[in-house]
């Protein structure tokens, strides 16, 4: 499978903060990457220097076979790029945002009108078509913002954190777009703070932390680097939860995790249903008072967590 994007030791520097530290990526045709990373790891950096509106200092580029910095303009005209802010015009209608991007790619009038025509119908938006985007609602500006970067029907299109502010809905509805373009062929680079998002998207995730990529695979593989199922279990009080680490020490197959504040505890197991059956009996033994208890699989902000240090909603900006 040929890849449609390839970065090869990527070096930023803002003065004394290094954004990227020899950033290597790779991202088949036809696929959704993921980028994952804590605040300050260099993701929308990246997208910045793959869509050539910043020069990396050092290392290379190429995008759809192209050199993001000696093709730049060329490149420009197989792109898409939809932020995390949308890059739209206030004062204008959401016909005329979409038909203005199409004459900037110069799609000439009549193609630039049919295009928008068809994008504001894709995207739910015939009704508002001729009002002005200042009266829009976030969530509209978000699939506006979405449907210019798709006028040129780009092969590879840059998502920095698309549904940042949806609500429940409107992501859902993001996600069904988004999935339908790859089935097109279209290839994505996705940034998000959502993890459910990346988990349900992402044919492959890139960990980023500190400018470069410390783990990358399929969700399911980077779940599998944490290893494991997890116990989890919460009682009444802080005296049964110590009562509760003693009795299930010897199941746990890794370091025992407690939150005294939600008498919590996670116990890394592994044995499935016979030991929980198992923990169930020796914490009835010892009279402890179990409100909740059951068996999960790790999950991506476990892998998050792992690798970086932090939970992923502890995130607030790149």
């Amino acid at each position: 499978m040929t890849d449609a994007i390839v970065a090869e030791g990527l070096v930023k520097r803002y003065g004394s903060v290094v954004a990227l530290n020899g950033l290597n990526l790779k991202v088949p045709e036809g696929t959704i990457t993921g980028l994952l990373g804590p605040n300050g790891a260099g993701k929308t950096t990246a997208v910045r220097v793959f869509t050539t509106l910043l020069d990396a200092d050092e290392g290379a580029a190429r995008v759809a076979g192209l050199d993001v910095r000696k093709q730049a303009g060329e490149l420009r005209k197989s792109i898409g790029l939809s932020g995390q802010y949308a890059a739209v015009d206030d004062n204008l209608t959401g016909f005329e945002n979409l038909d203005m991007v199409g004459r900037l790619y110069h799609l000439g009038r009549a193609r630039s009108r049919e295009r928008a025509r068809e994008l504001l119908a894709r995207f739910d938006l015939e009704d508002a078509a001729d009002r002005p985007v200042k009266g829009y609602s976030g969530g509209m500006r978000r699939r506006l913002d979405l449907a210019g970067a798709l006028v040129a029907k780009p092969s590879v299109l840059f998502l920095d954190e698309p549904t940042t502010g949806l609500d429940p809905r409107s992501r859902l509805g993001m996600w069904d777009v988004i999935e339908e373009l790859v089935k097109g062929g279209t290839t994505v680079l996705l940034t998000t703070q959502y993890l459910e998002e990346a988990d349900r998207l992402a044919d492959q995730i890139a960990v980023i932390d500190r400018g470069k990529v410390i783990a990358e695979g399929t969700s399911d593989q980077l779940k599998e680097q944490v290893g494991g199922e997890r116990l989890e279990l919460s009682v009444a009080t802080n005296a049964e939860l110590g009562i509760s680490r003693t009795a299930l020490a010897d199941l746990a197959v890794g370091a025992m995790e407690s939150d005294e504040r939600q008498h919590h505890l996670t116990v890394p197991v592994a044995g499935g249903s016979s030991v929980l059956m198992e923990a169930i009996r020796r914490l009835d033994a010892e009279s402890v008072k179990v409100l909740d208890v059951g068996l999960r699989r790790p999950t991506l902000d476990d892998v998050f967590l792992t690798l970086t240090g932090h939970h992923a909603e502890d995130e607030d900006e790149k």
